[in-house]
């Protein structure tokens, strides 16, 4: 398969060149669809194989400099926010160009794809199957997009960075989309519909890729049988569904960048660098529970820590519980300025919002002790 229409969306906003677009790239996935069995696309195989696919060429083409050498000096939000609405416009003319070819016959057998009776008509099932994996590729491609431009590290090959970008690039989380108000940026008729999309059940890891795809298809078929709506305009929810996705991963690509660039600062600026992961893990173990964020950050600091300063501390990774004691006593063995660990206490801290009260009682001890020290 091609690397279109994520390179395309670089060419403007003129009708025919993209309808010339998406029909060759239908063209291609008619004969990807060919190969699939009828178990391969009730199983939810089809997935593991159209990702494969649709990632191992582009991965290989698609980093941070292919994008610079396109957009050079232009902020990454700038980048992130074009290519989003374009691949909302390519999802939106590739519905309009599904929609003529659906039929209430087309949305009844694509019904029983969910349960357990064989698919009875093949040409609908291909023609649902074209629309499907179209936008799962547009979209999964949209979201590594997304993380290259902000500087989010992904390796495909490693089974829980794919299972990231799959999570962040079809909102598996729903409840995100909903909290995190990304439905506004649709209009607020399709607000309903939207949230009704991406309400249902939350896979977990462990369940592999068959399950993403079956997943995905079920999705669909809520989406052609919304009542009172009709399978022509539920299909153009294609460019909504592409606008929040695509929305929901530059919220979640954009916050880990923001982390990093925290950890990055941190471990760059540290002139203590091992009692400086000490200290973060005091802090962010202080209130017991941890945020994603506060996760993230210690992750990220280890790593940059190991790969700057050639630390690695095996009796932090082994440790459970810590005891500020012990940090205390780090605390005390250490001469000169220690002010670089105030200030890590206090980033640390506010990585994931405002300072709580035992963060700021172990803020006060540590200023006190590095002071006297």
């Amino acid at each position: 398969m091609t690397d279109t229409p994520t390179e395309a969306v670089d060419a403007g906003g003129d009708d025919d060149a993209d309808r010339k677009v998406i029909e060759q790239e239908r063209a291609e996935i008619r004969e990807f669809i060919k190969g699939l069995s009828a178990d391969d696309i009730k199983s939810g195989g089809w997935f593991t194989k159209l990702s494969a696919e649709a990632m191992s060429s582009y991965t290989a083409k698609v980093d941070w400099q292919y994008f610079q050498e396109r957009y050079a000096g232009v902020p990454a939000d700038a980048i992130v926010d074009q290519r989003i609405k374009m691949a909302a416009r390519y999802a939106a003319l590739e519905g309009g160009l599904s929609a003529g070819a659906y039929t209430a016959a087309v949305a009844a057998t694509i019904g029983s794809l969910g349960g357990a009776s064989a698919a009875t008509v093949p040409a609908a099932v291909a023609t649902m199957m074209v629309d499907v994996a179209y936008i799962t590729r547009l979209q999964l491609r949209l979201a590594y997009d997304i993380a290259v431009l902000y500087g989010v590290p992904l390796d495909l090959s490693d089974p829980d960075d794919m299972w990231k970008l799959i999570r962040v690039a079809f909102t598996i989380k729903s409840g995100e989309v909903v909290r995190g108000g990304v439905v506004k940026a649709v209009p607020a008729m399709m607000r309903p519909v939207i949230k009704r999309f991406y309400s249902g059940a939350v896979l977990t890891a462990g369940k592999g890729l068959p399950v993403v795809g079956k997943f995905l298809l079920q999705r669909n078929v809520i989406k052609i049988g919304i009542p009172l709506v009709g399978v022509p305009l539920a299909v153009v929810l294609n460019r909504y569904t592409t606008l929040v996705a695509g929305r929901h991963a530059q919220a979640v690509f954009r916050n880990e960048a923001r982390v990093i660039e925290v950890a990055e600062n941190l471990s760059k600026q540290s002139q203590h660098p091992q009692l400086m992961l000490w200290v973060a893990w005091l802090v962010i173990r202080a209130n017991r529970k941890m945020a994603d964020d506060e996760t993230l950050l210690m992750r990220h600091l280890v790593r940059l820590v190991r790969e700057q300063h050639q630390v690695v501390d095996e009796q932090l990774a082994r440790l459970v519980d810590i005891d500020p004691a012990e940090v205390w006593e780090r605390i005390d063995a250490e001469q000169g300025d220690l002010s670089d660990i105030i200030d890590v206490a206090a980033r640390v801290a506010t990585v994931d919002g405002p300072i709580n009260a035992r963060e700021k009682v172990v803020i006060s001890e540590l200023r006190d002790r590095c002071r006297r020290a």
